[in-house]
């Protein structure tokens, strides 16, 4: 064993024990491709660029190809990718979504979930589509996101930063037209893309205690193991503010899982289901 791969190793332990307060399982010095599973233990969303050092567009592209090689539910390869070179046709999309950071961003691109090329399959060979449900729609948006997920990593493996832009889909219908989707095709997500200006904060994730599971799922002590996450994690990173204090008042202790019950105590993406029967899927 090298002293290199001996550190690496130790290294991934400390990652993990950091990120999820696991303790590592010892892995074998010798397995292949340990470096890229480190970068993915340390991966961090980037919402800080260097806005003056711009990004190949040929390396995009290559990113995307990086990106499209992912798993593909039964080769079906229902996902595309809309990169947004034109900065009026950018500003269009990144105004809708109320962050200069965002708007600021050397790049940005959108992940969609596309069922439309398998239905105009059906048409050019005579066949009917027998599937009009909401296995579709899924599988799209699985495909998507699972090119977005590889992008990510791609990305981060060249020294790009990134960040995955959720909040497109409250204003999917409307990024819809601007970017001309046809029917059967949806955003599923935005991302952001430049140089850091700087390394970023490794965010704390729920333990794999909770999440990872064996043979069945099992939520033995939830409540308790929540609570001790929102504790590591608010005293690594606390948050700066109390969300919708107006509606919910102050706590003397503000955790994660306080955050998002507030965050989805509010109504978001009501419409998002009648946007996605609008371009034609059937959800039953």
């Amino acid at each position: 064993m090298s002293a290199e791969s001996a550190e690496t190793t130790a290294l991934i332990a400390d990652a993990v024990r950091y990120r999820f307060g696991d303790e590592a399982p010892a892995v074998d010095p010798a397995t292949p491709g340990l470096d890229a599973v480190l970068r993915l233990l340390n991966r961090r969303s980037q919402r800080r660029y260097d806005t003056g050092r711009a990004v190949d567009p040929a390396l995009i592209r290559v990113l995307c190809a990086a990106a499209l090689s992912a798993p593909s539910k039964s080769d079906l390869q229902q996902r595309d990718i809309v990169v947004l070179e034109d900065a009026a046709q950018r500003r269009r999309v990144t105004s809708l979504l109320n962050d200069e950071w965002i708007d600021t961003a050397p790049c940005f691109l959108v992940f969609c979930g596309n069922n439309r090329r398998q239905r105009q399959f059906h048409e050019w060979h005579g066949h009917e589509f027998a599937n009009d449900h909401l296995d579709p729609f899924f599988n799209a948006a699985v495909d998507a996101a699972i090119v977005l997920g590889t992008f990510v990593a791609a990305a981060e493996a060249v020294g790009l930063g990134c960040c995955p832009i959720s909040v497109i889909r409250n204003h999917a219908a409307t990024v819809s037209d601007i970017l001309a989707l046809p029917p059967h095709v949806f955003p599923v997500a935005g991302m952001t893309l430049g140089w850091p200006s700087e390394p970023g904060a490794v965010s704390l994730r729920l333990p794999l205690s909770l999440t990872v599971h064996r043979d069945r799922f099992d939520e033995t002590a939830i409540r308790e193991r929540v609570d001790a996450y929102d504790h590591r994690r608010a005293a690594a990173q606390p948050f700066r503010r109390q969300r919708y204090e107006a509606d919910y008042g102050r706590v003397d202790f503000y955790g994660w899982s306080e955050d998002k019950a507030r965050q989805y105590g509010r109504p978001e993406r009501a419409d998002f289901g009648e946007f996605v029967r609008a371009k034609g899927f059937n959800l039953r």
